[in-house]
């Protein structure tokens, strides 16, 4: 998980992940991040890869020991306009630039950003870097938490249960009352006349 981190040792490492690609429904968010090294937090991974509950406990952990961290939301409309794979450039890019300190390198799992800083596009960076996976977690937590606020305003799609993604239950409940203004058109055309 530090093979990354040793690599770049004694420069100022940034870490970008995204949550929310996939869903239906909802914003992708983007996280950036910079960790100490010195005090590393027990447990940190790939957001995939650990419960809601140890989410929450890592994510009020990150929040306290970073360095430095900015978490970036890009709404559907924009989605629908320059596509997903932009929307998460757009929003890492944004992620990055709202960092109070400047990174030496940049460390991003799987894609490459507009950005005259040098940067590290890691395939399965969430499970190989400490500061990525880190990025995982306050991304994938932030979006969670904004699906589940989302629910009380549309009741209706069960967002708190599935968070947006293309669920059996979620493509019945937009069959049965059409999509909310959350919905990704772009993502839904085949599942709605």
């Amino acid at each position: 998980m530090l093979n990354y981190e040793k690599k770049y040792e004694g420069k100022i490492i940034a870490g970008i992940d995204e949550a929310g690609r996939g869903p239906l429904a909802g914003p992708v968010v983007c996280a950036c991040v910079v960790m100490p090294l010195g005090q590393r937090i027990e447990g940190i991974n790939d957001s995939k890869k650990l419960s809601p509950k140890k989410r929450e406990e890592l994510y009020e952990k990150i929040i306290e020991f970073a360095i430095d961290y900015s978490i970036i939301e890009v709404d559907e409309k924009t989605i629908d306009e320059i596509n997903i794979l932009q929307a998460t450039r757009l929003g890492m890019k944004k992620a990055l630039e709202g960092l109070k300190i400047k990174p030496d390198i940049v460390l991003i799992d799987a894609v490459k950003i507009d950005t005259d800083l040098p940067q590290d596009s890691i395939i399965h960076g969430d499970a190989l870097s400490y500061n990525i996976a880190a990025a995982s977690i306050l991304a994938k937590v932030h979006r969670d938490r904004h699906m589940v606020e989302l629910d009380k305003k549309y009741p209706e799609y069960n967002f708190a249960k599935h968070k947006g993604y293309g669920t059996k239950a979620h493509i019945e409940a937009l069959k049965k009352y059409g999509k909310c203004e959350i919905h990704r058109e772009s993502f839904i055309k085949n599942f709605i006349n």
